[in-house]
């Protein structure tokens, strides 16, 4: 990984034409060779970058193109040209004057590991059943159908089956799975009525209204309160 801190101007050429004027910002120089432009405000997207599959090219001015700019006109330092390696976009970076230029090896990246993603609330959704009515029972997750495995399927204190779609962030595209899954379990005739439930940690506004019109239950899940509760169940006092 380089970094470069530097005052510059970028172009960028290509599927769209974009100019950032000379300003002080820090550029990100990744081993693929993708080159990101950042500045002090703002959020964490960058201010312009061009990504892999690319070739990066350091381009020094000559001495004598120097020379003749004399005092008056500032020359830069160096040019960094980033071209797409297919398609013809180009961003070419102009550093007038570098703060900075530092490599570092990261090493290999063990990825990003997600706390309450789906599978745990999954799993503690099912070893907390009657959170979704008292009286309710596991049948099993992962239950399997034709079009897919439905979460969590279970028989509510009635003794109707009763599907479970667990999201961590609940959507429209969520209550639409659920509403497929629904459909085709509800064909046999030994699992009739299948009722549905809509989990997730958020639900949009949007989610609740089609989930609501399909005859759905959202359940809105607190991962932090479901962990607490599989803790206090390992605790001898």
């Amino acid at each position: 990984m380089r970094i470069i801190v530097a005052d510059c101007s970028a172009e960028y050429s290509g599927r769209l034409n974009a100019t950032l004027p000379l300003a002080k910002r820090v550029l990100l120089i990744k081993a693929d060779s993708s080159l990101l432009i950042f500045s002090e405000l703002g959020s964490y997207k960058p201010l312009n970058w061009m990504t892999a599959p690319c070739t990066i090219k350091e381009i020094v001015p000559d001495t004598q193109d120097v020379q003749e700019a004399g005092d008056e006109q500032k020359v830069a330092e160096k040019v960094l040209r980033v071209t797409a390696d297919k398609g013809s976009d180009v961003l070419e970076v102009t550093l007038n004057h570098v703060y900075s230029d530092q490599t570092y090896d990261l090493g290999e990246d063990p990825g990003l590991i997600k706390d309450g993603v789906e599978d745990h609330l999954q799993r503690y959704l099912a070893e907390q059943i009657e959170r979704i009515g008292k009286g309710a029972k596991l049948v099993r997750r992962e239950y399997p159908t034709a079009i897919g495995p439905v979460d969590i399927m279970a028989i509510n204190a009635e003794g109707e089956h009763v599907a479970v779609e667990i999201k961590r962030h609940g959507g429209i595209d969520g209550v639409e799975q659920l509403t497929r899954y629904c459909e085709l379990l509800n064909r046999d005739p030994l699992l009739a009525p299948v009722h549905g439930i809509f989990a997730a940690q958020t639900i949009t506004p949007q989610a609740q209204v089609l989930a609501k019109d399909r005859g759905f239950t959202c359940l809105i899940l607190d991962y932090d309160d479901m962990k607490g509760t599989e803790d206090d169940s390992l605790r001898l006092f």
